[in-house]
């Protein structure tokens, strides 16, 4: 645990790095292999296992991020969920540098979110979505793209 960290009550920490300056829980569970960065908030009941958390990024309550990359600057809105199990493997998702993810999204893994791509809330993400790019629906579609 990093220098200036604030650790909620009831976090489970085990075989994780937490990052300078960062803050978790209360509630939160961070499992083995996981690395949160400098400055990094990691909200009440949110569960991390072999994920790493970009500088800076925001991870908040009640989100589940199995195998994931996540960049600097990357806001991961409440309720989200990388589903990382496919019945036989368990599969890796990243999400870029500067990238918002709605409320209540699910991300289908494998899958990769570009450099500042957005998802709208309640998003079920199967593909992957370009640099910039905005998805939304049920399976999100990319609806708009930085020109």
């Amino acid at each position: 645990i990093g220098a200036e960290c604030r650790i909620g009550p009831h976090v489970y920490i085990e075989d994780a790095r937490v990052g300078d300056r960062s803050d978790c829980g209360p509630f939160a569970k961070l499992r083995p292999g996981t690395e949160v960065g400098e400055e990094v908030h990691i909200g009440s009941f949110a569960e991390l296992v072999r994920t790493k958390v970009g500088r800076r990024s925001r991870v908040p309550h009640v989100s589940y991020l199995g195998d994931t990359d996540v960049g600097e600057d990357a806001n991961i809105g409440a309720g989200t969920i990388t589903a990382n199990f496919d019945g036989t493997n368990k599969n890796r998702t990243e999400i870029g540098d500067g990238a918002f993810v709605g409320v209540d999204t699910m991300l289908v893994a494998p899958v990769k979110l570009g450099k500042g791509s957005r998802t709208g809330a309640g998003s079920v993400v199967t593909k992957d979505v370009p640099d910039g790019a905005t998805a939304v629906g049920v399976p999100a579609r990319v609806v708009r793209r930085k020109s």
